[in-house]
Order: C-alpha cells, then sequence, then structure tokens
C-alpha cells in the first residue's frame, strides 16, 4: 500500500464541513473517501489535516491516504479528478513516506478571510466574503491583531465552551491588504481552535467598526471567557488557504 498526500481546494458552501458525520453523508471527507473506495475497490479512509466548518472554503487543504495503486500519480490524481463534483479538485498528488500523516505532522496553517466593504452587495463574492456595511478603520484592526501575535491563551475565542485540552497556541502573523473592495486578513499560526479565526475576525471587525478599542483585546485574551470576545464572522468568507510542514517552516520564520 502507498501512501499518497494531496492538496486539495473547495468551495464549501453546499457542504457540512470537512468531517463524516453520522447524520449525513454531505461532508467533504464522505466525499473524497466514497470516491476513492470507486478507484481502490475497496473502503479508503481519508486525513485531513483538520476540520474546516460549514460553508469553509480551502484553497490548500492537505489529507493523505494509502492506497494500492499500480500506475503514476498523475494517473491517479486524474482519475480522482475525473470523479470529483466541479466544487472540488485535487491540485497536487504525491506518494509520500508512509509514516507522513496530514494531520499529525502538520506544524503551521494560515487562513484568509475576505471582507467585503462596498456600498453594493458583492454579487460575484456573495459566497466568498462577508459584507460589512460600515466604513472600516483599518488601522485600528491592525493595531488590535497585533496584539493576538505571539503565544497566548485563546481561550477567548474558543466556540466549544467546554474544551478541556490546552487553548494555548501561537499567531506568527496577521496582515490585512486591501484589493479593490476587498480587505483580506490573513491568520497564520500553529493551531487554531474550534472556530477561532472566525472569533478572532468577528472582534477585529468590531473594532474596525469602533464598537471596541485596540486596547481592549488584552483584556478580551486575559478574561479566558468566549463571552468577552466579539462576534462569530460567517464561515462563507473563510478560506484555509495552506498547510504548512516541517520543510516549509523555514517560510513561517521569514514572516
Amino acid at each position: 500500500m502507498k501512501n499518497f498526500k494531496m492538496v486539495l481546494c473547495y468551495d464549501g458552501s453546499r457542504y457540512n464541513g470537512w468531517q463524516k458525520q453520522g447524520n449525513t453523508a454531505h461532508t467533504l471527507q464522505e466525499t473524497l473517501e466514497r470516491i476513492l473506495a470507486e478507484i481502490a475497490g475497496t473502503d479508503t479512509e481519508v486525513f485531513g489535516s483538520g476540520r474546516t466548518d460549514a460553508g469553509t472554503h480551502a484553497l490548500g487543504q492537505t489529507a493523505n491516504f494509502h492506497m494500492d495503486w499500480k500506475q503514476d500519480t498523475e494517473a491517479l490524481r486524474g482519475a480522482i479528478n475525473a470523479r470529483l463534483p466541479e466544487d472540488i479538485g485535487v491540485c497536487a498528488l504525491e506518494e509520500v513516506d508512509d509514516r507522513f500523516h496530514a494531520r499529525l505532522h502538520a506544524k503551521a496553517k494560515r487562513y484568509v478571510y475576505t471582507i467585503w466593504t462596498g456600498d453594493m452587495p458583492p454579487v460575484f463574492w456573495r459566497k466568498y466574503s462577508f459584507w460589512c456595511r460600515e466604513r472600516l478603520d483599518e488601522e485600528a484592526m491592525r493595531q488590535a491583531a497585533s496584539v493576538f501575535v505571539g503565544t497566548h491563551d485563546f481561550k477567548s475565542f474558543c466556540a466549544n465552551k467546554r474544551m478541556k485540552k490546552s487553548t494555548v497556541r501561537t499567531i506568527y502573523d496577521i496582515s490585512l491588504r486591501k484589493e479593490g473592495q476587498r480587505l483580506i486578513l490573513s491568520f497564520t499560526g500553529n493551531g487554531f481552535l474550534y472556530q477561532m479565526v472566525r472569533i478572532l475576525m468577528g472582534t477585529l471587525l468590531e473594532v474596525g467598526e469602533g464598537k471596541r478599542k485596540p486596547s481592549d483585546m488584552a483584556e478580551i485574551l486575559a478574561a479566558k471567557n468566549r463571552e468577552a470576545a466579539g462576534f462569530t464572522a460567517p464561515s462563507r468568507g473563510l478560506m484555509l488557504e495552506r498547510v504548512f510542514y516541517e520543510t516549509d517552516m523555514k517560510e513561517i520564520e521569514q514572516i
């Protein structure tokens, strides 16, 4: 059996998240496993680098699976893409060491969140951005975001109130850039809690709207209470851009 690493892109609009669930077959993991089983002729488990919420998209989700495949990897990639629905694609596929695990070996991730700042609805970006009707103070948002960079306890930014494991995470960088009517925020960290990026985003939006001050961020972190942070931004604006592994970490060091 060979171990294959694949990089996926998908539009998460019509899926109930990444992880397969007992009450629905309409998840990304279930869809991929069904197609790989057709190709392999046997059940094939797919291991993702992590879960993405319902409605969240990916440009570079990473996963791995084991399969007895005799042809080259491009032939396998072609066979998978030929069977996938049009909102999922395999960008890259390679055979890797048998010990490689997409989740256990992931070192960092980068998510991007897109805000639409135009004065009319984002007709062609409606599934990939959150329309903010208020004028945003981008400099205040940058100041607030800088407080989150570093190693902190992000319990205030975790939607799982029963979380028993450590809520300490390291954020390497949060950047803001403007592209036309889109304000794009990029979050790079060694890991993210359940809905953490969306809660960070909602909190930063409240800063941009003048509802909170950048100086409030340290107090929110210290509270270790979900109620202290801002609202949870909608999943449609969120995209998993990239998963970093050991060989990619030099790029993180240069941030």
